[in-house]
């Protein structure tokens, strides 16, 4: 059925086993430090104030050095967050989307106790002119709140692809709310096809007891229409954790698969190490990658689950998986040893 596997225990707090590695084929995949799962880059509170206001900003690309630059210059009117001491602390972020964890975020200082703050400060980005103008700018205000709950308020986004490069000078634009479409992540990144089982203790023969754990095997297919960020296409490759275990241990990859949108991985991971109560808190994060030799880029993923918001009682933001991805790990569940097929678009993260 594929041309790797491999097997891992799946581990939590109340488990402590070893994990159990093996393989169907000579090309075993290996098992990275890397560690973690990909965090929302929409992480905040849209709700407690209202987008207003203008922000002044240009924007400019230096052929010489190949950086696009953001010059942001002044917010005026903003939203006060805080009413009872008529206090704000903006800053601005940026991110190029739809390719926003590729790029990383940049950001201006903190301004405190204004609505009015003035920046003056250049936001920049590593970028060939050509990548550039299949992106879009998304420039957010936010107020930076010392327990980490930043408010968000306001947004512009600007198609660079229309852009009049020859304009260099500040202009105002109206701040606006966040739109349905960044809230939900919803952009086209690709489409993943793959199948899962789950087979449960014992379930496969009464003496010896096999297998002893329960299973979940996760058969990565292939995944179609990645986003190409190179005139040479994409080396793709896919991550998988099954969370909340985010240790080096839980950690399994696919190989890479080089110069291509739709790329074939026929890959098989089988996590054991799982009770039937577990399918309920726990998530299969699977997550694509462009390879390259100083940092792995984020092209897009799914999560797996039952979506919830809970894992073991503790409320998580992993727990977030999709109505489509919530059906699919359903159908599993109540389809013991039987793989179950998919075909799941990949998000945002």
């Amino acid at each position: 059925e594929s041309d790797t596997a491999s097997e891992i225990s799946f581990q939590f707090n109340r488990h402590k086993k070893t994990p159990s590695i093996g393989s169907h084929s000579s090309d075993m995949a290996s098992v990275s430090s890397v560690s973690g799962s990909v965090l929302s880059v929409y992480s905040g509170d849209f709700g407690s104030v209202d987008a207003q206001g203008t922000v002044e900003f240009a924007l400019d690309y230096d052929e010489k050095n190949r950086e696009f630059q953001v010059h942001v210059s002044q917010c005026k009117d903003l939203a006060v967050v805080d009413e009872k001491k008529g206090r704000s602390d903006p800053y601005v972020k940026t991110y190029l989307l739809p390719d926003k964890a590729r790029m990383g975020k940049r950001k201006t200082s903190v301004k405190k106790r204004t609505v009015n703050p003035i920046y003056n400060e250049v936001l920049r980005y590593k970028i060939e002119k050509m990548v550039l103008l299949i992106q879009k700018l998304n420039l957010s205000v936010w107020h930076n709140d010392p327990l980490g709950r930043n408010s968000f308020l306001g947004e512009i986004e600007i198609d660079l692809a229309s852009w009049d490069w020859s304009n260099r000078k500040l202009n105002w634009y109206s701040l606006k709310p966040r739109s349905i479409s960044a809230v939900n992540g919803v952009d086209h990144r690709g489409v993943m096809s793959l199948s899962i089982k789950y087979v449960p203790p014992g379930s496969l023969g009464k003496w010896p007891k096999n297998p002893p754990s329960g299973e979940v095997h996760i058969w990565v297919k292939d995944v179609k229409d990645l986003l190409q960020l190179r005139p040479s296409g994409v080396d793709s490759f896919v991550k998988c954790y099954v969370l909340p275990d985010t240790s080096k241990k839980s950690y399994q990859k696919t190989r890479v698969i080089k110069r291509d949108t739709n790329p074939v991985f026929n890959h098989t991971i089988v996590y054991d190490g799982f009770h039937t109560e577990d399918l309920k808190d726990a998530c299969v994060e699977l997550t694509v990658w462009d390879h390259e030799k100083l940092t792995n880029h984020f092209l897009g993923g799914i999560r797996l689950g039952l979506g919830t918001g809970l894992s073991y009682g503790i409320s998580v933001d992993w727990m977030d998986s999709t109505q489509e991805e919530v059906a699919f790990w359903q159908e599993m569940m109540l389809a013991a040893n039987e793989w179950i097929e998919g075909l799941l678009p990949l998000r945002s993260l």
